[in-house]
């Protein structure tokens, strides 16, 4: 009987009928240990009927979880082909989409449960986002458990439930029972209700053991754990010696287990427990404790001599299965032996297991299991195996996190390969060596460590490892605006890739060098970048796919190209996403930032970057785009703690050693401290510019320098003189605003055609500072603004300002959504099924125009796409007429 849950119940029970009608969600149910989690999803599917099927599976608390373990759970029912993916560890990129096809084609609604998610592995977590992102129009509801109680800071939980579609996830937290509640339980029982209140705190667990004479729990209260051990003391001697067992093994155990280990009377004992409620049959007619925290109660009173012994028979006899069964899961068997200390076994099977987890895409699972092997190395454990240990387990772990133990792990193996006189495997650790120093931001630790690499390779015939080696020289040059020696180095890459017959280092070198030239303003740069992704999708490269959309994306901002920017950026987007390349889409989405600044869209510009920064676990460079945009963004829009974020962005460049970085922070410093009329910080800020080497960055970034130096009265450094700088800069730097106005307005930058509106002297200087007002006064640029009202009185023409305004426009402040009219006049014509071009033509606006209100009404109401969109306004306007019938 369930108490206090009707509640969660019925809402389950409305998703479920919402799936069957083709809105597929998420539903977590949160809650601490014992507060009835299971108890709700039984009672839930149990009660589902005709037209549905349940697929279950759990997670169990390995040292390290087993890879794709609810999956494995569920994989009689999904048939032999998934089945098969599955036992042959195929990859992510042909088992999810095969699943989510599955999925589609299944002939019932599909209630898909996973329990105890705050165990699951990452492979578990990217499966279940995968499909979580895919299900809004599928018949499929996806239940997951979790206990809040295990969610630490930092815990992988937290992160995937961030990343989960917010309009289709719904998160039920259980609450203990209500002293009324456990009245009721305890009245019927004949037991004191405010003292069994007061003991168990309301958790329902631990009431009905209580109850029943008998509780558990990680944290238990001496009384419930005394509970326990009095009724394990009452039962005969070999339950007892199932329930030990059983209690050291967080996994259920098959009957040819048991049987194996506590000989042919086990299925007798099996057969009491089950009838006594101590244990229960998983469906496919496993043993395990009828609750977790009875499991745990019982293993604590073990000795760790006890424990040791334990552990070890399970492991002997998994690995010794009987002929029909098949091979045990790695992971437990590396569980096991890790509990009982059998350092060899460890040393045998955990590398194995870190293989096919990595094969499944479980990366953080990949690295538990090295970092268990790496537990039992020791001065016995031979030399090449404890290298490939340290080898491997910095990459796995590198993937999850860069930090100075991985960074050391690295520099162990690299120790051991040198004492093995293994030339070739010291110098690839020092490769990534390198690559783990740049993702830090620490250029010259880089830049060392890949130049003795590539001194060591040298000296060996050549080699895969020696073109990369070079080519990641050429990005280290390209990152540090030398285009030439990006060139060199990247041509050398390419020429040694094609003796060795090596395609990645061919898409990797073709990026760098094609990134290069186009920075440095030859077209043909897109040509090889365009070449590079072309290799990279054809050849399954997605990480080197989302470098190419990325740097070409930076490259069409920068260039002010802003419609190959706008594809190139949703293409990437769109990709990245696809492939849960998430630190790549963050990357990418703080450029998309950086372009809505430079288009003058200013508050949507500030939103995204606010997002960027808001995600954890974001490596210095994944962050940089995004604060720099977000400093520029909030000091335009008039708020004091822009400069903040511009020192923060800094400080960062300086790090990376990037002149375009250092650049592109120290120009936004400049620029708020001139418009704020502080000329003294914006001579500042240049003179300490100056002291880099930025002859290498691009045009248009030397252009702006040069005209900031002009605004503030200083002279040209030698890198903007005789440069063939872009046409609006070049312009104002000849002295005529107005054209380069004109020039800026053109290219789609209403910003900076302001700011030349105010270097307009002579008789037209008044005219130019009113049209600023209006450009800066549109965008709601208020510093800017500012300051040309002060020029417009200053010149005279304080009349014919216009009536400052003061926060966003009525309409937009009365709409619900924050929508301004002409959005949601937009709106209502794209509900009525209109295109852009026939909104444009109706209400007489060009294509871009309305492309850029379609975009902010995506930004404002939460949808990534139209069809979104559309999906989210009929289910609101269906909803809303409900509730008025």
């Amino acid at each position: 009987m369930l108490i206090e849950r009707e509640s969660p119940l019925q809402r389950l029970r409305e998703l479920a009928r919402k799936a069957a009608a083709g809105q597929g969600a998420v539903a977590l149910v949160s809650g601490e240990a014992g507060i009835g989690k299971s108890c709700l999803l039984k009672e839930f599917t149990a009660g589902l009927g005709a037209g549905y099927q349940v697929l279950q599976g759990g997670c169990e608390d390995l040292y390290t979880p087993r890879a794709l373990g609810p999956l494995r759970d569920m994989a009689p029912q999904l048939g032999p082909e998934l089945a098969g993916l599955l036992e042959g560890a195929a990859g992510s990129t042909r088992l999810f989409p095969q699943l989510l096809a599955w999925l589609a084609g299944a002939p019932a609604t599909t209630v898909l449960v996973v329990e105890d998610l705050h165990w699951a592995d990452q492979a578990t977590l990217d499966l279940l986002k995968y499909l979580a992102r895919r299900l809004a129009g599928l018949r499929v509801l996806l239940l997951a458990s979790v206990r809040s109680d295990e969610l630490v800071a930092g815990h992988a939980f937290w992160r995937w439930v961030g990343d989960l579609p917010p309009a289709c996830t719904e998160r039920l937290a259980l609450a203990p029972l209500s002293p009324q509640g456990v009245a009721q339980l305890a009245t019927a029982a004949g037991r004191d209700a405010e003292e069994l209140y007061r003991i168990s705190a309301g958790n329902p667990f631990f009431v009905t053991e209580l109850l029943a004479g008998t509780g558990a729990g990680t944290r238990l209260p001496m009384s419930i754990r005394d509970a326990v051990w009095s009724r394990m003391a009452r039962l005969p001697e070999d339950e007892r010696s199932l329930l030990e067992l059983l209690s050291v093994s967080p996994a259920a155990c098959e009957d040819w287990l048991l049987a194996g280990v506590l000989g042919p009377q086990a299925m007798a004992a099996c057969d009491s427990c089950l009838a006594r409620g101590l244990l229960q049959l998983t469906p496919k007619g496993h043993y395990l404790f009828r609750h977790e925290l009875a499991r745990l109660a019982v293993a604590s009173q073990l000795a760790p001599a006890r424990l040791r012994q334990l552990h070890a028979r399970l492991c002997e006899v998994l690995e010794t299965p009987a002929p029909a069964q098949r091979p045990p899961e790695l992971a437990r068997l590396v569980h096991h032996a890790a509990a009982a200390h059998d350092a060899l076994r460890v040393l045998r099977l955990a590398p194995r297991a870190a293989h096919e987890a990595a094969q499944l895409g479980a990366h953080r699972q990949a690295a538990g299991h090295l970092a268990t092997a790496l537990r039992f190395v020791s001065e016995a454990t031979p030399a090449p195996q404890a290298a490939q240990l340290y080898e491997d387990w910095s990459y796995e772990a590198g993937l999850v996190r860069i930090d100075d133990e991985v960074i050391a792990a690295r520099h162990q193996a690299i120790a051991l390969w040198r004492g093995l006189g293994r030339a070739d495997k010291a110098g690839f650790n020092l490769r990534w060596l390198s690559r783990l120093h740049w993702y830090r931001g620490e250029a010259e630790l880089a830049a060392r460590y890949g130049m003795e690499a590539i001194a060591l390779l040298e000296q060996l015939p050549h080699s895969s490892e020696l073109a990369m080696a070079y080519s990641l020289r050429s990005q280290h040059e390209m990152l540090q605006d030398h285009p030439a020696a990006a060139i060199a180095w990247g041509e050398r890459a390419l020429a040694l890739a094609g003796e060795v017959g090596d395609i990645e280092t061919r898409v990797h070198a073709l990026n760098n060098i094609g990134t290069a030239r186009l920075f440095s303003g030859q077209a043909e740069g897109q040509d090889l970048l365009e070449e590079s992704l072309r290799l990279a999708l054809q050849h399954g490269y997605h990480e080197h796919a989302a470098r190419c959309y990325t740097n070409l994306s930076e490259c069409a901002v920068t260039a002010k190209r802003f419609a190959l920017a706008e594809r190139v950026l949703a293409q990437g987007i769109a990709f990245d996403s696809e492939h849960d390349l998430d630190a790549w889409t963050h990357y990418l989405v703080g450029w998309q930032a950086q372009l809505r600044m430079a288009q003058g869209r200013l508050a949507e510009a500030q939103q995204i970057a606010q997002g960027v920064l808001a995600l954890p676990h974001l490596t210095l460079l994944m962050r940089l785009p995004a604060l720099t945009v977000l400093g520029r963004t909030r000091a335009r829009l008039g708020q004091a703690d822009g400069s903040a974020y511009l020192e923060q962005a800094l400080q960062g460049a300086l790090a990376t050693g990037e002149p375009q970085r250092i650049v592109e922070a120290s120009l936004g410093l400049a620029e708020t401290a001139w418009v704020a009329g502080d000329l003294a910080a914006c001579r500042a800020t240049l003179a300490a510019l100056a002291q880099h080497d930025v002859a290498g960055v691009n045009l248009w970034e030397r252009g702006e320098l040069a005209l900031w130096q002009q605004r503030a009265g200083l002279p040209l450094l030698a890198a903007a003189q005789g440069a063939a700088l872009p046409p609006p800069i070049a312009a104002e730097l000849a002295g005529d605003g107005q054209a380069a106005s004109a020039l800026w307005l053109e290219l789609g930058l209403p910003f900076e055609a302001g700011l030349a509106l105010l270097r307009v002297g002579g008789q037209e200087a008044g005219a130019a500072a009113l049209r600023a007002v209006a450009l800066f006064e549109q965008i709601g640029a208020r510093s800017a603004a500012a300051r040309a009202r002060a020029l417009a009185c200053n010149l005279g023409q304080g009349a014919g300002l216009p009536k400052a305004r003061r926060g966003p426009y009525q309409a937009a402040r009365s709409h619900p959504a924050g929508l301004t009219r002409r959005e949601a006049q937009i709106l209502d014509l794209l509900l009525a099924g209109q295109s852009n071009a026939a909104i444009a033509r109706q209400l007489v606006r060009s294509p871009r125009t309305v492309e850029h209100h379609v975009s902010a009404l995506l930004e404002k109401l939460g949808a990534s796409n139209r069809c979104e969109l559309m999906r989210r306004m009929q289910q609101k306007i269906g909803r809303e007429q409900r509730e008025s019938g």
